[in-house]
């Protein structure tokens, strides 16, 4: 079992860093929000399968399969994924990056739907040529060394993958996966009796989730935007922390007594905190983590973005118990802490991070400052002679 776990582990790793990144680069500019926010989407929609699988287990299956049906389900969509890439072109982008440019063009002629040799399809390729030439007369060729010189040594990069970092600290410090791993004892928590109970609460809480996110892709993604949405999120999802925190400082659960009616306040608070996560947040991280690298680094960036985001969840699966016996009754500290993440989110985003919505992949350069020191090296006395990406770039405009 310990094997399994980590051999799907691999997998599911690389998996959360893949696919946003490759939906970021096959889709056109104007629903790439959207697009991308399909990946939270089917997130929140296998955790509530997950959660119904459980629950189903709990009433219908005895013995070993009480834990072997839910662990067997998760090869499900696995096989589905594997067989369905059978079916996907390659990224437009990646092929650009490997100097493929007919493969490129059959490729964007084949996701856009539109003729060879249209004026988008040319305007996409011309954009995409201009980067990596840009890019190229920056730091060269695309080493493993020099991508993390880049990376680093760039300003404009460097600040991308500290934005990458923060907003996935930031979207883990929120709490999520310490109310998705622990939904039924912090159900029990605030008043609910009976293991049931509380898987039939976490089911309900599953559901909300899949509803919120949907929400998210037909009115928000790329309407509001992603700067607006993680600032109203944010300050929403602080105010519904602190409410559950009140209820468990001033009028706690009583073991064996009905659930008072501020337990009722704080149940909904849970529900609709997971709505505002999930109309900002949730989505909106994985959006800006894909889209606003350039194209060289992409997929650096988020595998880093990725490795963070792993990462602070493991420290909050291995914290949320500790945080329940030691941060007041029953907990109730940790929704504070949480809620002040939240408020901070939000003044983090309002302060810090650009609003990307409408951008082409190639004009976050443009953004984030990168294309006006390539500019300033074209000046230079001597500048670099130009690439292949350049001389595809000059064939084309």
């Amino acid at each position: 079992m310990y094997v399994g776990r980590f051999v799907a582990g691999l997998g599911v790793g690389a998996a959360s860093m893949l696919t946003p990144l490759y939906v970021s680069e096959c889709a056109p500019r104007a629903i790439r929000g959207g697009l991308t926010a399909f990946y939270q989407l089917f997130i929140v929609t296998g955790t509530m399968m997950a959660f119904w699988i459980n629950y189903g287990s709990l009433l219908h299956a005895t013995g070993k399969a009480l834990y072997a049906v839910p662990l067997a389900m998760q090869a499900v969509p696995a096989v589905l994924l594997s067989a369905g890439m059978f079916f996907c072109p390659e990224s437009p982008r990646w092929c650009a990056k490997q100097d493929h440019w007919d493969r490129t063009e059959a490729i964007l002629v084949r996701l856009r739907g539109l003729p060879g040799g249209h004026a988008y399809v040319r305007g996409e390729l011309g954009d995409m040529a201009e980067q990596l030439a840009s890019e190229r007369r920056l730091v060269g060729d695309a080493t493993a060394l020099t991508l993390l010189k880049e990376m680093w040594l760039v300003p404009g990069n460097r600040k991308r993958a500290i934005l990458s970092v923060l907003l996935m600290i930031c979207q883990q410090m929120a709490g999520v996966n310490a109310i998705n791993y622990y939904a039924p004892q912090i159900f029990k928590n605030l008043g609910m009796s009976g293991t049931e109970a509380s898987l039939f609460a976490t089911g309900i809480y599953g559901v909300v989730k899949v509803a919120a996110c949907a929400c998210f892709l037909v009115f928000v993604a790329d309407s509001l935007g992603r700067r607006r949405s993680l600032v109203w999120t944010g300050v929403a999802q602080g105010l519904a922390m602190f409410v559950v925190g009140i209820y468990g400082r001033v009028n706690p659960p009583v073991e064996g007594q009905p659930i008072p009616p501020f337990g009722y306040v704080a149940i909904t608070c849970i529900f609709l905190w997971t709505v505002f996560f999930q109309l900002g947040w949730g989505p909106c991280c994985w959006i800006l983590v894909s889209e606003i690298p350039t194209a060289r680094l992409r997929a650096l960036n988020v595998a880093l973005a990725a490795l963070t985001q792993w990462l602070f969840n493991l420290v909050i699966a291995r914290t949320v118990l500790t945080m329940q016996l030691t941060m007041g009754y029953k907990g109730y500290g940790m929704f504070f802490m949480f809620g002040s993440f939240g408020f901070a989110m939000g003044l983090f985003v309002y302060f810090f991070v650009p609003e990307t919505k409408g951008l082409s992949l190639e004009k976050m350069d443009e953004l984030f400052g990168v294309t006006q020191m390539a500019k300033n090296i074209d000046d230079e006395p001597g500048a670099r002679a130009g690439s292949v990406g350049e001389k595809a770039a000059e064939k084309r405009s």
